[in-house]
């Protein structure tokens, strides 16, 4: 049986028993007494126990409702219930998306790839449409988020003018969320008839996704308080209305490498800044991973890789599809994937990459 070989080479890369016994491990270390001693330790510990304990789980599901699949058409066969093993084909179709999409999963296997994902959302040519089109960008990864069961944190938010947002930067956490979204990183195009022309013309707007693994304690990214500059200011919601009175926002300048980010999310100023330190962390760490991946590319001499630009065209008119440039994957249904069905793309992005690997 086919699924049965591809859950079981899936079984033989996950490593089950060496996964057990790190999750052994980590309960262990979660119930010290003195675990919350260190919270940063603390949270990294349970954090990974939680991301461990899922991954075995939905190993062992699947394994669970493939043998129960034999089970459902021996039933209907007895049973002689075309209805019975209709119900048993859907579950096969099913439990066949599922596996591919875990089997996806062993795909992962860069240094960061089982990390969160912090994403930043920008928008770029064209005006107020792509303004409007970075916040319907942002809604389609909070959705698929939260079709997954992801919990999100929003650190910051910068509103444009007229409609939709100028930026936004936002925290992931899932199991290999960076390996899962880092193919969504690249420049998105929207092809659609303007609601903000007058005369009804079709616009073409553009918007990033940036996609950056975030920090753990172990990254020991040194930042110089003699390196940093730090302003308050007020919270700002849509239209420029502040949405509180007190200047609990905090935005942080790097001097010598003139980063700039900035968190508004939290409730006091001192969390705002705890917040926009870990943001800058995570920028100053990808910085370095580029420095160190252009010295090597520089010694293999090839240049580098510009995959990521113009990665995927959305149309809504004159006609519906959504259709990544890369992979060739595309969808006739806008309206589903701007609502967070993209994991069709995103294992074709996953796929793709592993086979244009230097």
């Amino acid at each position: 049986m086919d699924l049965s070989d591809t859950l079981a080479s899936v079984e033989v890369v996950t490593d089950l028993a060496a996964l057990r016994a790190q999750i052994t491990d980590l309960e262990q270390q979660a119930s010290r007494p003195d675990l919350w001693d260190d919270p940063e330790s603390a949270q990294q510990v349970t954090s990974q126990l939680s991301h461990k304990q899922s991954e075995l789980r939905r190993v062992e599901e699947l394994r669970q409702r493939l043998d129960d699949l034999g089970v459902l058409y021996e039933l209907a066969e007895e049973a002689d219930s075309a209805e019975d093993t209709a119900e048993a084909d859907k579950e096969r179709v099913k439990l066949r998306k599922d596996i591919s999409s875990l089997e996806v999963r062993t795909l992962l296997s860069g240094e960061y790839d089982e990390r969160d994902a912090l994403v930043t959302i920008r928008s770029e040519a064209g005006g107020v449409d792509a303004a409007d089109w970075a916040e319907m960008l942002m809604r389609m990864y909070l959705r698929w988020a939260e079709r997954h069961g992801y919990p999100v944190e929003v650190y910051d938010t910068s509103y444009a003018e007229e409609a939709g947002i100028k930026s936004a930067t936002f925290k992931v956490t899932a199991p290999y969320a960076y390996g899962t979204l880092s193919v969504e990183q690249g420049t998105h195009r929207l092809v659609r008839i303007s609601p903000f022309d007058n005369q009804g013309r079709r616009q073409t707007s553009f918007a990033g996704v940036e996609v950056l693994p975030f920090v753990e304690a172990v990254d020991h990214i040194d930042i110089p308080e003699k390196d940093i500059r730090i302003d308050v200011f007020r919270s700002s919601g849509p239209g420029g209305q502040s949405v509180n009175t007190t200047d609990s926002a905090v935005r942080i300048t790097h001097l010598p490498s003139g980063i700039v980010v900035s968190c508004q999310n939290e409730k006091s100023q001192i969390q705002n800044r705890a917040a926009a330190m870990r943001v800058l962390q995570v920028k100053l760490l990808e910085r370095k991973r580029i420095e160190e991946r252009a010295e090597m590319d520089a010694l293999k001499g090839d240049g580098g890789s510009s995959w990521g630009n113009q990665m995927r065209s959305y149309v809504l008119h004159p006609y519906q599809m959504v259709k990544d440039l890369r992979t060739e994957f595309e969808v006739g249904n806008p309206g589903n994937v701007l609502d967070g069905e993209i994991d069709g793309f995103i294992e074709a992005g996953v796929r793709w990459r592993r086979t244009h690997a230097a």
